[in-house]
């Protein structure tokens, strides 16, 4: 599968912008705060319905507009699909596919795979769990309707208890304690399907991690991820009971899926805690180079991959290293210049020169110094 083109109508910084890209290697470079991660969230949002930042709708429209645009084509199979997301502020979106409006946003899950790498990954290893298991539910809900389906169920559910636990403290009615039990039944049930596919991901994300970090670190270090959920799935009913009176006093669910984390280990040695950065940024890319392979494996395809700014945050190393990676994947990155790819000599299928809001072909010498 790859990208075809990219229009977007007042979107963020873009009054009009429309793009054509290969499906090689794609840059798009220029001076920082010009509008090229942008470009990536729009391509992004129509790949997941939702922008890798966490922005809301109202937030992407154009300053002083009302509504937004975004229309790519993506070609899969050797068949072209359109899909237009039509961004409201004050209404939720409209999706439709090939012109044809659809209902939920999960049916256009899977239609386009993307993989989205941005310096913060970087610290997904050293930042806190929620971090991590975002990472886990965006890749796990591109590939799996049915862990959307579960996921979504279990947010509203988990919103939904934690809302009674407040209700019961604040209005002291004891006779509400009783209808817990009908929320703790379906929050396992939702909640043990989660940490099952969870469970299953990491171990498939084992079988690719070990050798791909074994390359990266020159041999010497051994990765292994460990899925560490904070209720095991077989007990997760007894216990949300157990800590009934706990959840009361907190006025939240103080077990569950929603507090699971991952681990990283090299040699048995937690590199959340006592890694270096240097280790962490090398786990954190082993991560990503995985995800990958993983997706690709599950999907039969390959997946397209957008590199926002990553380059600048690595050293000559393992930028090599991922560059390395690059062949035959459609791959769209941000930069703000293009020495490394001088350096490297990756074969670069298009250039992109990005300058307050509008773009214009390039070369790869007028981006290096």
């Amino acid at each position: 599968m790859y990208i075809e083109s990219i229009e977007l109508n007042n979107y963020r910084n873009y009054e009009e912008l429309a793009v054509r890209f290969d499906r090689g290697t794609n840059i798009i470079f220029g001076d920082n705060a010009q509008g090229k991660t942008n470009i990536l969230e729009s391509l992004y949002i129509c790949g997941t319905t939702k922008s890798h930042r966490g922005s809301r709708d109202k937030e992407i429209i154009r300053f002083n507009c009302d509504e937004a645009h975004i229309k790519m084509f993506v070609n899969k199979n050797d068949i072209s699909r359109r899909i237009d997301i039509h961004l409201k502020k004050s209404k939720s979106k409209g999706i439709a596919i090939n012109g044809v409006p659809v209902k939920k946003s999960s049916d256009l899950l899977g239609l386009v795979n993307i993989i989205f790498f941005s310096p913060e990954d970087l610290f997904i290893i050293k930042n806190g769990p929620s971090e991590r298991r975002r990472f886990i539910d965006m890749e796990l809900c591109q590939l799996n309707k049915i862990y959307l389906y579960n996921l979504t169920k279990y947010n509203k559910i988990l919103e939904q208890r934690n809302r009674l636990l407040k209700d019961i403290s604040y209005s002291n009615d004891k006779t509400l304690i009783d209808t817990l039990d009908i929320w703790d039944m379906q929050l396992s049930d939702y909640g043990s399907r989660i940490i099952e596919e969870r469970k299953k991901f990491i171990d498939e994300i084992n079988m690719i991690i070990c050798n791909i970090h074994r390359k990266l670190s020159g041999g010497d270090e051994e990765l292994v991820l460990r899925y560490e959920p904070n209720v095991g799935k077989e007990g997760f009913y007894e216990k949300l009971k157990n800590n009934r009176e706990k959840d009361l006093v907190s006025k939240s669910t103080t077990a569950g899926p929603h507090r699971d984390d991952i681990g990283f280990y090299l040699n048995d040695v937690d590199v959340r805690k006592y890694g270096s950065q240097g280790q962490q940024r090398t786990c954190a890319l082993s991560l990503k180079l995985s995800e990958i392979e993983i997706v690709g494996n599950m999907i039969h395809d390959i997946p397209v991959l957008l590199l926002d700014d990553v380059l600048s945050e690595l050293d000559k190393k393992r930028q090599n290293q991922l560059l390395d990676c690059l062949k035959g994947i459609q791959t769209i990155i941000t930069c703000t210049g293009l020495d490394e790819f001088v350096e490297s000599k990756l074969s670069v299928s298009k250039v992109y020169k990005v300058v307050k809001g509008s773009i214009m072909e390039g070369s790869i010498q007028e981006g290096a110094k």
